[in-house]
């Protein structure tokens, strides 16, 4: 099993001792103007999943490209917006890049606790609202195209687990939480002003100096709940499988006022994954990784075009580079997408990560 091949050599110790820090939580769905177009790899997975204690810090690098229009399960274009048009702002292109810094410390086999900061850099552009008229697909161009560059914090997440259930501590539990770190806000319902907190504005295009969307927005400006489970299991001498969950809801959030308030989607994550461990220097694994989010609430909300469901299918490899220093990288590539409304998704994402044990 995973624990026991952990422990077997320094090498395979190193690959082991990633494992519990809960970097599932790393996806930065939250964050972003399409349902489940985030980062959801189970990068705990990626790791393997370890009972030894101990302190490590870490880096990972997300690239999301959000460069397809989507609805339901195909693809969409500009014009079949401007036809039905949506409350929301036509979205020409999303880029997004997370740095992650993260410290995970477990005082004992049955205990982990673990830190991540993300720091968000985002290029963004967006059609002028198709709903203001007059508007029709002819104005599809770059004249009525708006832009923006941020970088910033995003929104800090702090979480436990525990693995002490069973003896062999392979099945465990974790409860955390999401803090609104991150600037958000967004024009209030009737258009004459901002809320929030430092939003990020367009800064060129018809629409200069007015804030993106909420969903858009560094931070949700929402405290979440989060919960999850997992549990891994060797199933051959070289073989083991994995299976996690997590729920992450919003309970308090800072835009709550009649007409200026904004609450973010329950989001919701299931992996299931093998690990193929011959060579413990050198991991090979596959992924399949399942995510829901409901519809965002408020008036600063875009209800129609915030929810669904997605698959990713994401194969990726776990090294070990040295004692105590670790890397691995992984591709997600999108199996299955029903999305509400008209959402911009990504064709691929990419992670990238170092952990280092000390």
């Amino acid at each position: 099993m995973w624990i026991s091949k952990a422990i077997s050599s320094p090498a395979a110790r190193c690959v082991a001792l990633a494992g519990l820090f809960p970097a599932f939580l790393s996806f930065p769905g939250s964050a972003l103007a399409c349902a489940t177009c985030g980062c959801t790899l189970s990068t705990e997975a990626a790791m393997g999943y370890s009972s030894a204690p101990g302190w490590r810090g870490y880096l990972q690098y997300d690239y999301i490209p959000q460069t397809e229009l989507r609805s339901g399960t195909h693809s969409a274009s500009p014009a079949d917006v401007v036809d039905n048009p949506t409350t929301g702002e036509l979205e020409h292109e999303t880029i997004s890049r997370f740095v992650t810094a993260g410290l995970s410390y477990s005082p004992n086999s049955s205990w982990n606790f673990n830190l991540r900061i993300p720091y968000l850099v985002r290029t963004h552009s967006s059609y002028t609202d198709t709903t203001s008229a007059p508007f029709d697909s002819s104005q599809l161009d770059a004249a009525n195209l708006s832009s923006t560059s941020s970088s910033s914090l995003s929104d800090v997440r702090v979480v436990a687990s525990y693995q002490g259930l069973l003896p062999t501590h392979n099945l465990g539990l974790q409860l955390g939480v999401k803090l609104p770190t991150g600037d958000y806000g967004g024009s209030n319902a009737d258009g004459t002003g901002v809320v929030g907190r430092n939003p990020v504005r367009f800064s060129s295009g018809p629409s200069a100096g007015e804030p993106l969307d909420a969903s858009l927005q560094p931070g949700t400006g929402s405290t979440d709940l989060i919960v999850g489970a997992y549990y891994f299991q060797p199933v051959s001498q070289d073989f083991d499988v994995f299976v996690n969950g997590q729920f992450q809801a919003a309970v308090a959030h800072a835009l709550d006022n009649p007409g200026e308030d904004f609450r973010p989607g329950n989001f919701a994550t299931v992996s299931v994954g093998i690990r193929y461990e011959a060579n413990p220097n050198f991991v090979p694994q596959l992924q399949l990784n399942l995510s829901r989010k409901s519809h965002d609430q408020g008036a600063l909300a875009d209800p129609q075009d915030s929810a669904g469901t997605v698959a990713y299918l994401s194969p990726g490899v776990t090294a070990s580079l040295s004692r105590g220093l670790l890397a691995y990288g992984f591709v997600q590539l999108p199996v299955y997408s029903r999305l509400d409304g008209y959402q911009l998704f990504p064709r691929w994402t990419a992670s990238a990560g170092l952990s280092y044990a000390f």
